[in-house]
């Protein structure tokens, strides 16, 4: 499944790094959802809730 196997290069690259969203709120990557309307989304340590990957402004580690 081709779907799959990119939710999971995903989490391989993106959890762990340091991002900063656009609302300001930073942290860590901490997990990574497929949503059915969004597409990616990230959960960043420290802070409740789930964020579309195109909220990112800021990505580094």
């Amino acid at each position: 499944m081709n779907i799959l196997r990119e939710l999971h290069e995903a989490e391989t690259e993106l959890v762990g790094k340091t991002v900063v969203l656009t609302n300001g709120k930073a942290g860590t990557i901490d997990r990574v959802f497929l949503d059915d309307e969004h597409g990616l989304r990230i959960s960043v340590a420290g802070h409740e809730g789930r964020w579309r990957i195109s909220t990112v402004k800021h990505i580094e580690g």
